[in-house]
């Protein structure tokens, strides 16, 4: 076992509840909002998606590093959650192709992580409550200070991270000469997202959450990718002035998760903090506009108002939530701009989705014919 795991460790949650279990990973404090994900499989990516940075991620898996870390097995550079909390920590992995156990990985990359608890009493209690910050300690025990702690933590709502995690300088994916161009705006997109882009044949040019509309027209894409991200899309005045910026220019536009408010907000609909959002690889949705259902993988905090859309005229919605009826995708009726707000490329996750990408180099083609 690793060699924090007889150390004592508190989980505090923002209403004063308290869960004590075993520290594991780095020694030391990690705070965010306290968030939980129902997916059996794809720890790592979970762990690596910048949609989670500044979240402490509770696993409803029991097990978690049991198949150990692989490097190559990442949606970014660096581990984005702030803190794990999960029951059982398992340094010893089964996999041979595995680069490192999970042990080490944390230590690296200083996330600290509860472990020998009640997950299950935590997920009923967010559920219950809602979401709220938190922090866990595996370094300071005292409770009156921990308390003063969660006081300072920023709450989500009204928080701007995207352009935390976006890339600081623009590059380029995929293939030079293809005839396929797509300007990717960057407010924390998965790798997976890129690759599905770039196997279809697209070239890619990926910018930083906060470049100008100049800037990125001077790639003279053929259309507009808006990635998923992290914080409050309604703390983003720059993103939403983008793609107003954009849109005039008729050309198509796709957003995922956080790009899909921004495309909503873009077009006057409000988004709204969900009491403790979706996260996990088994949320069914219908696509209104075929009549078929896919089951599919979800990471957000935050929704699009259902009540604006049945009032506009220039949003229509494309795809519910089967589980809350949330709106889960939407279509702007003048234009060929349409975003969701679950994850087509899933990783990890069921591949139902995937068509979203081939519909949206299709759309492409379509307006450069």
């Amino acid at each position: 076992m690793d060699n924090q795991s007889h150390l004592n460790a508190i989980l505090l949650l923002e209403d004063g509840t308290v869960f004590r279990g075993k520290a594991a990973g780095y020694n030391g404090i990690g705070t965010g909002e306290i968030c939980f994900n129902t997916g059996m499989t794809g720890y790592q990516e979970i762990f690596t998606d910048p949609s989670y940075f500044g979240q402490i991620l509770v696993t409803t898996n029991a097990h978690i590093g049991n198949y150990g870390i692989k490097d190559s097995e990442v949606e970014s550079e660096n581990i984005q959650i702030a803190g794990l909390v999960c029951k059982n920590f398992t340094d010893a992995y089964s996999r041979p192709i595995a680069d490192e156990d999970i042990q080490k990985y944390f230590e690296e990359n200083k996330i600290v992580c509860i472990h020998q608890l009640d997950t299950r009493a935590i997920v009923k209690h967010i559920r219950d409550k809602g979401a709220m910050n938190c922090l866990i300690s595996t370094s300071e025990m005292d409770l009156e200070k921990l308390k003063a702690m969660v006081k300072e933590i920023p709450s989500m709502e009204g928080l701007e991270l995207a352009s935390k995690v976006s890339t600081k300088e623009s590059y380029t994916i995929g293939d030079e000469n293809s005839d396929i161009r797509i300007a990717v705006l960057d407010f924390g997109t998965k790798k997976n997202i890129l690759r599905c882009f770039a196997e279809r044949g697209a070239y890619l040019k990926v910018f930083p959450a906060k470049s100008t509309v100049e800037e990125v027209l001077e790639f003279n894409a053929d259309g507009f990718f808006l990635s998923n991200g992290p914080g409050d899309p309604a703390s983003m005045d720059y993103a939403v002035n983008t793609i107003k910026s954009l849109m005039p220019l008729g050309k198509p536009m796709f957003g995922i998760c956080l790009g899909h408010q921004l495309l909503a907000l873009a077009n006057d609909i409000p988004t709204y903090k969900m009491h403790n959002g979706h996260r996990g690889i088994n949320h069914p949705v219908k696509n209104l506009l075929t009549g078929k259902c896919e089951i599919t993988s979800q990471n957000h905090g935050f929704g699009v108002s259902p009540e604006a859309i049945q009032t506009s005229d220039v949003v229509e919605v494309t795809h519910l939530n089967l589980n809350d009826q949330t709106i889960e995708g939407i279509k702007v009726k003048e234009h060929p701009a349409y975003s969701v707000q679950y994850h087509p490329e899933a990783s990890p996750g069921p591949h139902d989705s995937r068509y979203l990408f081939d519909d949206f180099i299709n759309t492409i083609k379509s307006y450069k014919n």
